[in-house]
């Protein structure tokens, strides 16, 4: 990234997250890189996954990033097999074969708790969040969750992980903080230019943490009504 700023080179992100199945209703800004931070579904039926990943990669950005929220179940592969019948209760769906479409997608980056490099810029992203009512890719605090994160790579320019850290877009309604402050610990040491999340609705928009800058890119509010507007940053 020091390079690219060198040569005088900006990346504009454009950055959405927890559609849940009203992404179409949404006004996409023009931009180098389109980031979803996830929960674009309800529960992640099959209708629901395809309609979404058809017009993700229908969006003109030449980059598009994606990972998966607590409402995309199915692509939880372990947690789906098991917990299938709190949420589809006629049959469960091939989730292999949808997780399998998600990731040969074309025109797409799918990652969870993976990295990659666009233009000298290392993203990195992952769908976990702290656990909480049994929903998909929550991991216990603590040193389960610190494990996690571990795996976060010291040079990450963009981070992009679908639960807040710990006081930067957070609090509930009843002004309840749940963000990882594990999460918060990383982030402080590693420096990433920019981090990326969404999953509490309430806490929509930016913060400032020391030299990073902080994005609750949630487009949903608490009660579900798609109103907040996608949030663009540069790199």
């Amino acid at each position: 990234i020091k390079e690219l700023l060198k040569r005088g080179l900006n990346m504009k992100i454009v950055c959405i997250s927890d559609t849940h199945n009203q992404h179409e209703k949404l006004t996409i800004p023009e931009g180098d890189v389109l980031i979803h931070a996830g929960d674009w579904t309800g529960t992640g039926t099959h209708k629901q996954i395809i309609k979404f990943i058809r017009w993700f990669a229908n969006q003109p950005h030449k980059h598009k990033i994606l990972i998966a929220g607590n409402h995309e179940i199915t692509l939880d592969l372990t947690f789906y097999q098991t917990n299938w019948t709190q949420f589809h209760s006629k049959y469960p769906i091939r989730a292999h074969e949808l997780k399998s479409y998600v990731l040969r997608e074309e025109g797409i980056i799918y990652l969870e708790n993976h990295e990659v490099v666009i233009d000298g810029v290392k993203f990195y992203g992952s769908p976990v969040s702290p656990e909480f009512n049994d929903w998909a890719f929550g991991v216990e605090r603590g040193e389960e969750i610190r494990k996690v994160w571990s795996q976060i790579p010291e040079d990450t320019d963009v981070l992009i992980t679908h639960g807040p850290p710990y006081g930067y877009g957070d609090k509930l309604e009843n002004d309840d903080r749940v963000g990882c402050k594990d999460l918060l610990t990383k982030i402080k040491r590693i420096k990433p230019k920019v981090h990326i999340y969404g999953h509490i609705h309430n806490g929509y928009g930016t913060y400032d943490f020391n030299s990073t800058k902080l994005i609750n890119a949630a487009s949903c509010n608490e009660h579900y009504q798609l109103v907040n507007p996608p949030i663009v940053c540069e790199v």
